[in-house]
């Protein structure tokens, strides 16, 4: 009436596939949270910026662009777009 050894490694082994998978699906859900954090805080100082740059004289248009740039590259993304806007 035991369990037998057949059972016992299925459930094994149905255990760490289920591990692994649950592995490979959180790393990529790391990547896009690291992302949209870099995009939210990069859009609120390209805001900041726009607000200070009005008094200023100068600005940079936020679109789907802009937007990539600075939510993959963060921080370092605003500073390229104003060095950007500098130059051309």
């Amino acid at each position: 009436m035991g369990v037998e050894l057949n059972v016992i490694l299925a459930y094994a082994f149905g255990l760490i596939l289920l591990y692994l998978v649950g592995w490979i699906l959180i790393i990529p859900l790391k990547y896009i949270i690291k992302l949209l954090i870099n995009g939210l805080i990069g859009g609120v100082v390209l805001l900041a910026l726009n607000f200070v740059g009005k008094f200023i004289g100068f600005t940079i248009g936020i679109n789907p662009i802009t937007a990539l740039v600075v939510g993959f590259l963060g921080i370092p993304g605003v500073i390229l777009l104003l060095v950007l806007n500098y130059i051309l």
